[in-house]
């Protein structure tokens, strides 16, 4: 793979724009070389030159050596290197081209002033990154302190607790871990002084810290010396050690792959113009603070040390696996599976259609009655099939145009699914459905078995296999993502008792567009505990309370947003958050008012119907395409889009667009009263529930490439952790803060 490719692969998604620009210095390069061109003809012996060179070994990505005695007094001539130093501790590289200008050096002084712009801005973040790591020690310090202290008093082991620590911001040049001794009677009061002047902090994660929170108003609260207590504290700190220890991985990955591409940049230059400059400008970029300094280096290391002392039991295997946790591998039997159960769900669902069509079930009255009956049971599956798909081909773009879906979502890293997972999971669920529907079909429809009752429990048996995957505490079949799914979907039935996350209301927002599957699963509970399925006919909507919860389904996924963005209007204090409100509320009256017109089916319920659904569609359209989205913006360089895009082709955006709107008014087949061959009442409804399935996949790209390109815009690229202490005489106690 070329050094380009591979850099451009390697980048930190939210922190590309301040690496080198190395395409862009490539491009100069071809006016470079196009100069030189001219102005030295293909001769027999520049021919033999070029040769030789094109035989040289591969060097990798290694940083060239240079020979300091052929090219010292060469390069001295051709540029010179300087550092000045500003009032605020900072520099400012810059070279000056020595050559004579003219005859076609123009490119060669444009490519000199694009290297001294690139080194100064690299080096500016690089330096920003690390001030901001390096102020986060002393915090992570004396957390550490609390930490042991409160280990001390819980444990009672005064007898072999260490009297000190290992210190982030001393001996860092020192990986020897402190010893391990007695304390000192005045150790013990230095950690009671310090047990004195801390409270735990209250995030406000659960419901009751969230009701305690709005009766007490406080965020913090006084140490109990409780063995949970501890045990919560130590599992926050060991996620903040965990996400300081990625932010200084990818802190000197950034400084490698930079360094790197300068050096392969100036190589590049020196092949073209037989001009020996790498060395000593190389000499400048190392002397810089990208290439000298070692603090990175050393935190790393006292971070490893005191991340495997303090929680892994002094077991340093155990500790390096939660530090620097595996990316998942790909395996082949789940592409091969994949392919073996997509194949399966096509023939079957041709076997089904073949089915229908041979033996004209749709033409009977009493098997088109139970069709009917037993449509809604498999449908369900069919909107959870479909929004699977869909997730796993957003996978595939997230990934292809680099958008960074496992940071944005919380993902822990390791766990989270790629499309080949997600498409295995939804065929193999579609292959079980179909085998299912087509066998209940054969066996209710063959006149041998009429009264094999057990045949209307297939969908009911069906349901239980997916509820107890899901629930599995087994570590099988990704358990680690079901718990994730699991744990979202509590937050957003809690809502809004939960600190709102992205993924929470990611989640309420992919309910919304589920609520004929929500309503499915009432029609699960009418169908079976009321004894519907002994009959040939569906009574479920002659029923009162039916249709009473037949409006409350409806209303629960937009009433659980609306409870969602409250939560985070009462929280950030974002008048933005209300407005959204505002858009759910509107959306809830729109969908009462369209669930009356279904079961009366007035005149005058249909005007109301039309009218508030209007204007729920124009609210939620709008905030789909100018919030969600970005897009539309006036000012902006790309016309009614956004500055910054992910995809190159700006039609897709105005495609996009145009088919959310059309999407967006699905609702009209409520009111128009359509009459499709082979598509009758819920069949027909069925259709356009999966049409705002296929516009909720559309959303969801663009929902979070502008989610992305609002973090890569503030270089955002760790979560934010509480830390669990509070020290009293802080006058500021901030969080572990977003990079």
């Amino acid at each position: 793979m070329k050094f380009g490719k591979e850099f451009n692969n390697q980048k930190v998604p939210e922190w590309i724009e301040a690496y080198v620009d190395y395409d862009g210095l490539k491009q100069i390069l071809h006016g470079v070389h196009s100069s030189e061109q001219t102005k030295q003809p293909q001769t027999p012996l520049r021919v033999l030159q070029q040769k030789l060179g094109m035989s040289r070994p591969f060097s990798g990505l290694n940083l060239p050596q240079y020979d300091v005695q052929n090219t010292g007094d060469i390069e001295d001539q051709v540029i010179a290197t300087n550092a000045m130093l500003l009032d605020n501790s900072r520099r400012i590289y810059s070279s000056r081209f020595l050559l004579t200008p003219g005859d076609g050096r123009e490119n060669d002084i444009l490519f000199f002033q694009k290297l001294d712009d690139e080194l100064n801005k690299v080096y500016n973040f690089y330096k920003d990154k690390v001030e901001i790591v390096m102020g986060e020690v002393n915090s992570l310090n004396r957390q550490m302190e609390a930490l042991v202290a409160l280990r001390i008093k819980v444990m009672n082991k005064d007898s072999d607790a260490p009297s000190s620590l290992l210190s982030l911001s001393t001996d860092m040049e020192s990986s020897a871990p402190s010893k391990v001794t007695t304390p000192s009677r005045a150790g013990t009061e230095a950690f009671a002084e310090i047990l004195a002047r801390v409270k735990i902090s209250n995030t406000l994660e659960n419901p009751m810290s969230t009701i305690r929170g709005l009766l007490k108003d406080s965020r913090e609260k006084n140490l109990r010396f409780k063995k949970h207590e501890l045990r919560e504290v130590e599992e926050r700190l060991k996620i903040i050690f965990i996400e300081f220890y990625q932010k200084l991985h990818l802190l000197k990955h950034f400084s490698f792959m930079n360094l790197s591409a300068f050096s392969k940049i100036l190589k590049k230059y020196e092949k073209i113009t037989s001009r020996r400059v790498a060395r000593s400008y190389m000499k400048m970029v190392d002397d810089s603070y990208l290439g000298s300094s070692e603090e990175v280096i050393g935190l790393l290391n006292r971070v490893e040390e005191i991340f495997v002392k303090h929680f892994s039991n002094s077991n340093r295997r155990d500790g390096m696996k939660l530090l620097r946790p595996k990316r998942r591998r790909e395996q082949h039997r789940i592409t091969f599976f994949s392919g073996f159960f997509a194949g399966c769900s096509v023939a079957l669902f041709i076997a089904v259609i073949l089915q229908i069509q041979a033996k004209k079930i749709l033409d009977r009255e009493e098997t088109n009655l139970h069709v009917d009956t037993i449509f809604p049971l498999y449908s369900f599956y069919a909107y959870i099939v479909m929004h699977m798909l869909l997730y796993a081909a957003n996978i595939y773009f997230w990934r292809r145009y680099r958008i960074n879906y496992t940071f944005i979502f919380g993902f822990k890293q390791g766990t989270e699914l790629g499309y080949r997972q997600v498409f295995f999971l939804s065929n193999g669920l579609a292959m079980l459905v179909l085998a299912t529907f087509l066998a209940h079909l054969h066996l209710k429809m063959d006149p041998r078995s009429q009264d094999h009752l057990l045949v209307d429990f297939f969908p009911l048996g069906l349901f239980i296999i997916l509820l107890l995957v899901v629930f599995c505490p087994f570590n099988i079949v990704y358990r680690s993502s079901r718990f994730f799914l699991v744990r979202c979907m509590f937050h957003c039935v809690c809502a809004p008792l939960y600190k709102v996350t992205l993924s929470d209301f990611f989640l309420g927002d992919q309910l919304t567009s589920q609520v004929q599957a929500i309503r499915s699963l009432e029609y699960y509970m009418c169908y079976y505990i009321s004894g519907n399925h002994s009959r040939e006919n569906n009574m479920c909507h002659n029923k009162d309370v039916y249709n009473v919860f037949y409006f409350i389904i409806a209303v629960i996924p937009y009433w659980l947003r609306f409870l969602q963005c409250i939560r985070r209007l009462v929280e950030e204090k974002d008048s933005t958050q209300g407005q959204n409100s505002l858009k759910y509320l509107s959306t809830i009256i729109a969908v009462v008012i369209r669930t009356a017109f279904e079961l009366k089916k007035t005149a005058t319920w249909e005007v109301f119907a039309v009218v508030f659904s209007i204007i729920a569609t124009l609210v939620n359209t709008y905030w789909d395409i100018v919030r969600d989205w970005g897009l539309l913006r006036r000012n902006s360089k790309n016309s009614f889009l956004r500055d910054k895009l992910v995809l190159s082709h700006k039609s897709v955006y105005f495609i996009a667009m145009v088919l959310n709107v059309l999407l967006r008014f699905a609702w009209l087949q409520l009111v128009l009263t359509l009459d499709i061959h082979s598509l009758r009442g819920i069949a027909l409804s069925s259709l356009f529930s999966c049409l705002e399935i296929l516009r909720r996949g559309m959303w969801n790209f663009f929902r979070l490439e502008n989610e992305h390109l609002n973090n890569v815009g503030k270089y955002r690229a760790f979560k934010s952790v509480p830390l669990p202490f509070l020290y009293h005489d802080d006058t500021v106690e901030s969080d572990h803060k977003d990079d």
